[in-house]
C-alpha cells in the first residue's frame, strides 16, 4: 500500500516538474521575443536616423549591423526553444496522463481494500 502511494507521489512530482519546465520555456521564449522586438525597434530607429536601410551599403550603421546579428541569433534561439517547448509539452502531457492513471489505479485498489476490510470485519465471506 505504501509503495503505491510513494509511486503515485513520484508520478505527481514528475508531472509537476515537467509542468514547471514548460512554464520556464514559455517564459524564456516570451523574454527572447520581447528582446527581439526591442532590437528590431532599435535597428529601425538607427536606419531612420542614418537614412541607410541596406545592410550591404558601405555607409550602413555598424550598430545596426551588430544589432541585426544579435536579432538573427535571438531568432535562432527562439526557434530552438520552441522545438524544446513542443517536446516538453508532450513529456508533460504524458507525465500528467501517467499520474492520472496511477491515481485512478490507487483509488480503485484502495476502494477495494476498504470493501474487503469492511467485509472481513463484519464477518462476511466471499
Amino acid at each position: 500500500m505504501k509503495s503505491r502511494e510513494t509511486a503515485l507521489r513520484l508520478k505527481r512530482f514528475e508531472a509537476d516538474e515537467k509542468s514547471r519546465n514548460v512554464l520556464d520555456l514559455e517564459a524564456m521564449i516570451h523574454d527572447f521575443e520581447v528582446m527581439a522586438h526591442d532590437l528590431q525597434r532599435q535597428i529601425q530607429a538607427e536606419e531612420d536616423r542614418t537614412g541607410v536601410r541596406d545592410p550591404g551599403h558601405f555607409a550602413y550603421s555598424t550598430f545596426a549591423k551588430s544589432a541585426g546579428q544579435r536579432l538573427s541569433n535571438l531568432d535562432a534561439s527562439i526557434s530552438g526553444l520552441k522545438e524544446k517547448l513542443d517536446a516538453a509539452v508532450k513529456d508533460r502531457d504524458e507525465a500528467l496522463e501517467q499520474a492520472e492513471k496511477a491515481q485512478d489505479t490507487t483509488e480503485r485498489n484502495s476502494g477495494g481494500m476498504v470493501h474487503r476490510n469492511r467485509d472481513r470485519d463484519s464477518g462476511i465471506t466471499a
